[in-house]
């Protein structure tokens, strides 16, 4: 399992992500923004240009899949999408907005068994690594779970995708950044009850290598 999951952006070690890659070149990427689909428009058409643009910096060809359009179809349509792209970006966010995309779409059971197999790089920012907790429960103290039923009517799906045995909480001790207060508190809270969890600085990124876990 190859996976880079930073606190804010590409973080201080992009070329961690590279490395990742294997150096083969520049490999095309998948950028999932779907924690942004209860902004505005513009808003979420401002982010996705955001990361396209820094990814394309970085060497990498970026493209958007919007889960959105697999809402409905088949299972095997999003796993055959996602199937040829070697790695995968997926920004912040709302957490839960992203997890009820990742599980409508079918998303999540596909880069799940693409994980398993080795066969993608798992990378991202705040609610992209947030997702991959077992559960989601704590972070409703920083995201709002309601745009969820709000924007579609269903309801909130709070198992996270369970493929990370912690739940790794982003901006804690950034200052700047809007939401290191309240992460502080989740990352407090989950101290508390006992939620095995690692928590990030803005800058920071846990890299996942096979057997080789670190923060760089």
């Amino acid at each position: 399992m190859r996976m880079y999951l930073s606190s804010f952006r590409l973080g201080d070690s992009p070329d961690r992500l590279l490395s990742l890659l294997d150096g083969r070149g520049p490999a095309e990427i998948a950028v999932i923004a779907n924690a942004m689909d209860a902004q505005p428009e513009h808003e979420r058409l401002a982010g996705v240009e955001r990361e396209v643009d820094a990814l394309t910096a970085l060497g990498l060809r970026p493209t958007e899949l919007d889960l959105r359009e697999f809402f409905g179809r088949p299972t095997d349509a999003v796993q055959t999408a996602l199937a040829r792209f070697p790695a995968v970006w997926l920004r912040g966010g709302n957490v839960f907005m992203l997890r009820y995309a990742l599980a409508r779409s079918g998303a999540d059971a596909a880069l799940t068994e693409l994980l398993r197999r080795d066969a993608v790089v798992y990378a991202g920012y705040s609610a992209g690594p947030c997702v991959l907790a077992p559960s989601l429960h704590g972070l409703d103290y920083c995201d709002d779970p309601q745009v969820v039923p709000e924007t579609y009517g269903d309801p909130v799906v709070w198992e996270g995708l369970g493929i990370l045995d912690q739940a790794v909480v982003p901006h804690v001790d950034s200052p700047g950044h809007p939401e290191t207060e309240a992460l502080g508190v989740v990352a407090a809270g989950y101290r508390a009850d006992g939620t095995p969890h690692l928590t990030l600085r803005d800058g920071q990124a846990l890299v996942i290598d096979g057997e080789d876990t670190r923060i760089h």
